[in-house]
């Protein structure tokens, strides 16, 4: 039998985070986006400011156009 490798080969390289998406600022359904991230980075509540960003990001792509 032979022994199992217990470390990995070659260093991991992560990268930064994306920048937070901006609400286009005459947009009523942007600001919502934005509303309900603030409000979950203000409990701790990461996973949902993530989610929040998904959806404006999306939102942005679909109605506005960005990238």
């Amino acid at each position: 039998m032979s022994t199992p490798k217990t470390t990995i080969t070659g260093p991991v390289h992560l990268t930064a985070p994306d920048q937070e998406p901006e609400p286009v600022a005459s947009c009523r359904e942007c600001l919502g986006h934005a509303v309900t991230r603030t409000n979950a980075r203000s409990v701790g509540d990461y996973s949902k400011v993530s989610d929040a960003n998904v959806v404006l990001r999306t939102h942005l792509r679909e109605d506005h156009g960005a990238e």
